[in-house]
């Protein structure tokens, strides 16, 4: 579905594991009026724990049960509360009150709304995905023994060549450069024992071509010139220190980054992470490659967690979310912050802007 000037895009919103915060920090984002402007919004979920989160956050928003996005009016709602629209998906008897905690109806829920979700994507009937936080133990509790959102929807959209990629929105101090910065990695929901196997050449340089692809596509919707600069992380401490503290660098990292730039992509590395994330949060790449999970989640959340977003590369459908989880021990008291759901709504609809090539292209 492609979205002009005079057509907002239509942005599907899953609530994820009810269980957790995703129906309180939907609940907050879609009460924001400038977010309304700014695209048109069906949840994907349950209406009964969306009813539950606004009841908990004070939100007064007008729950309207559709069984189409197409249903959405194509200008924004006036009214007073908000209108906010909902297809049903999953389980949908919560009853007054939702406990915090990992079973499987959760699961199931969140389980159920990505699904649902993702076929709207694909048959391009939405523009966009914008995913609340699953319950990885929930989801297998209820059948489906998936690491995580990321796989799932590699699945679902048949693709393999993918990656996450953790991103900062341009602005904030620490933020990166004028296109933001992001994180992508090599290696992801896995232990750590199993990393030092998937660290090949192969995954290293399909990974900086996705980094390139993605923040071609971010520059052109900021209407920035020039191409990504991307760096790619050492493995092993100060970069395994000519090997004293292992080989990966120049055995496996550095030959796969000089492939890469001969290719014509701007990279460079492998580069200690300790000493390059703060070259990084101050502009001089816009993205990093690193080798694992905590590896680039630790070091960009430490810049700055509620700001960032989850964005899914190598997708043909634009998939954004929060970076944090359930947050199970907060959940259902009006605590958890809404502003990194802002951000995967807005960064949604800025890369619907640029929607007529795959995410990644």
């Amino acid at each position: 579905m492609q979205s002009d000037s005079f057509k907002r895009p239509i942005v599907a919103i899953t609530l994820g594991d009810p269980t957790g915060v995703g129906p309180e920090i939907t609940a907050k984002s879609l009460a924001d009026p400038k977010l309304q402007q700014a695209a048109r919004f069906v949840v994907i979920g349950s209406p009964q724990a969306l009813r539950l989160a606004c009841r908990v956050t004070r939100v007064d928003l007008d729950i309207q049960i559709v069984d189409s996005p197409e249903s959405i009016p194509l200008t924004p709602c006036q009214s007073s509360p908000q209108q906010v629209y909902c297809i049903p998906a999953g389980p949908d008897d919560w009853g007054h009150h939702i406990e915090p905690s990992i079973q499987a109806q959760g699961g199931q829920a969140a389980y159920d709304a990505l699904v649902r979700a993702t076929d709207l994507a694909l048959a391009g009937r939405v523009d966009a995905v914008v995913t609340s936080p699953l319950q990885k133990k929930s989801l297998q509790l209820a059948g489906h023994d998936w690491p995580g959102h990321t796989e799932l929807l590699a699945y679902l959209c048949n693709v393999t060549d993918h990656a996450m990629m953790l991103y900062l929105p341009p602005g904030p101090p620490k933020h990166g450069g004028p296109a933001g910065l992001g994180v992508v990695h090599v290696t992801l929901h896995m232990a750590l024992r199993d990393v030092f196997e998937h660290i090949t050449e192969n995954n290293i340089i399909e990974k900086i071509q996705l980094a390139h692809r993605v923040f071609a596509r971010i520059r052109r919707s900021l209407a920035l010139d020039g191409h990504p600069k991307i760096a790619v992380t050492a493995l092993n401490p100060h970069a395994g220190e000519s090997g004293r503290f292992g080989d990966e660098e120049w055995r496996i990292i550095a030959p796969a980054t000089a492939k890469a730039a001969a290719s014509g992509f701007n990279v460079s590395g492998p580069y200690p992470v300790d000493t390059l994330m703060p070259k990084a949060a101050e502009g001089e790449f816009d993205a990093v490659v690193a080798m694992y999970h905590d590896q680039g989640h630790i070091a960009l959340k430490l810049l700055d967690m509620f700001d960032a977003v989850n964005i899914t590369l190598g997708l043909p459908i634009v998939r954004t979310s929060v970076a944090h989880g359930t947050a199970h021990d907060i959940a259902w008291r009006n605590i958890a912050k809404a502003t990194g759901m802002s951000q995967a709504i807005l960064t949604a609809v800025r890369l619907c802007g640029v929607a007529n090539e795959e995410v990644t292209r």
